[in-house]
């Protein structure tokens, strides 16, 4: 990667020249230098500077994007000629929905370390569409989301199914009842994630499937949220069998018996179109497989009301 755009990336990152040459173990004149000289080959000023830090012009913001995205292709091709020596181990950025990331990703880490200890995986939660964007934009290697609706330049393979289920706090009016009507559920509160999140997404199609138009949506960014002010009784909610899992076990939730349900949907596995697949992937691949299968097919762990 050329030197003068891994300077760049240090200044703009500590925000200080004379921090960003302690990094780089490079005198303060040399980085002032390198960023010289790629202002003057772009003809164009990137940082703003004043005694204390540095800013981003316009054009930096331009430039940092693609530096960045030069730096994930020059990883890469590092990562690949390593593969050629056989070599399974180093860096592996994983992204995942909330989800999957949370309830189910944990045991497929586990067994990644025990059976390759060489790997060393990172992982960034988020909701689909960032998730989606970040792999698209090649800041993570691979994703585990939600839904489909990823946009372009991704495969897309499926990895397993999910069943969700409408959930109440154990004192809530529904909690208990046989019947429940449609105008009771559009009479509710109901607990939601935010827009391009793949539980948010199947939440509206629910809604449209049933023919229920909610009288009131709340939005949470995050599920552990939602369970919370759901036990609290305020208001219903859509998740995963898998978020609900340890709440349905305890009692402080309860899953409400609704004529078309559980809903169904599936997780996704993203990866870039036409990039090579290292060794390294191709081992979490399989072990994602292997374990995602396993967990989801072991229903004797789950509480009655999920069989």
């Amino acid at each position: 990667m050329d030197q003068s755009l891994l300077v760049f990336l240090e200044v703009v990152e500590t925000r200080n020249f004379s921090r960003a040459s302690e990094r780089l173990h490079m005198t303060q004149p040399a980085v002032s230098q390198h960023i010289r000289a790629l202002e003057e080959k772009l003809k164009v000023r990137l940082l703003e500077r004043n005694n204390k830090s540095v800013t981003l012009t316009k054009a930096g913001e331009i430039v940092l994007h693609h530096a960045r995205e030069i730096g994930g292709l020059y990883r890469r091709m590092e990562e690949m000629v390593e593969e050629l020596m056989h070599y399974t181990g180093g860096p592996l950025s994983i992204g995942a929905s909330y989800t999957f990331g949370e309830y189910v990703l944990p045991s497929t880490l586990a067994r990644l370390s025990m059976d390759f200890p060489d790997i060393r995986p990172s992982v960034t939660i988020g909701n689909t569409a960032d998730i989606a964007d970040q792999v698209r934009n090649r800041l993570l290697d691979v994703g585990v989301v939600e839904g489909e609706e990823i946009g372009t330049g991704l495969s897309l393979e499926k990895l397993a199914e999910d069943e969700m289920y409408v959930a109440a706090g154990a004192e809530h009016p529904l909690a208990n009842q046989s019947t429940i009507t449609r105008q009771q559920l559009e009479a509710q509160t109901w607990l939601v994630r935010e827009q391009g999140s793949g539980t948010r997404a199947a939440a509206d199609k629910m809604f449209d499937t049933l023919s229920v138009k909610p009288s009131r949506l709340m939005e949470m960014g995050s599920t552990q949220s939602i369970k919370e002010t759901v036990e609290a009784g305020l208001g219903v909610t859509l998740q995963s069998r898998w978020a609900l899992r340890k709440e349905v076990e305890i009692g402080s939730l309860k899953v409400l018996d609704i004529e078309g349900l559980p809903f169904r949907r599936s997780f996704h596995i993203l990866l870039r179109h036409g990039d090579l697949r290292t060794r390294t992937m191709d081992v979490f691949l399989q072990t994602l497989r292997t374990t995602t299968e396993k967990i989801l097919t072991f229903n004797s762990r789950f509480p009655e009301r999920f069989s």
